[in-house]
């Protein structure tokens, strides 16, 4: 197993065993932001004694401990993004793709103190339609709502 992924985890206050050194690995290898389920079909063809649950309770503990992001952003299910600094993300309404937004144009809106608070975390999202689904047509006429 990878040693970088190995010393991420402890790095996060993680214990790196087997199973959360290969979703670690996973996540920082696949930026498609998967959900449980796309972690779990994907890695147990590789690892058969992996279950659902242990997916599940894996990417509690990396997200309690900041080692990777749980994103809100699909009403119907969390996503997840190992890669944790400081970026926006885009959903695509018609495909349900989420794809990352460089922070470089948001850096003046970003920041981690404002007036007397104290930001632990930023979330930004975007939704529409993505460039493939936006070329081929697929937008309802949002001018008729």
């Amino acid at each position: 197993m990878s040693g970088r992924v190995k010393e991420y985890l402890q790095a996060h206050n993680v214990h790196p065993s087997m199973q959360r050194i290969v979703i670690m690995n996973y996540l920082l290898n696949n930026r498609t932001h998967p959900t449980v389920d796309m972690i779990y079909n994907d890695i147990s063809k590789s690892m058969p004694t992996l279950s659902r649950t242990t997916v599940y309770n894996t990417l509690k503990v990396l997200v309690n401990n900041n080692a990777v992001l749980q994103l809100d952003i699909d009403e119907k299910e969390a996503h997840y993004d190992g890669y944790t600094h400081v970026h926006a993300h885009f959903r695509c309404l018609n495909c349900g793709k989420i794809i990352d937004l460089s922070p470089k144009y948001l850096d003046k809106l970003i920041t981690n103190e404002i007036d007397d608070l104290l930001i632990t975390e930023t979330q930004l999202y975007y939704k529409g339609y993505c460039s493939d689904c936006k070329d081929l047509g697929k937008i309802p006429n949002i001018n008729n709502k």
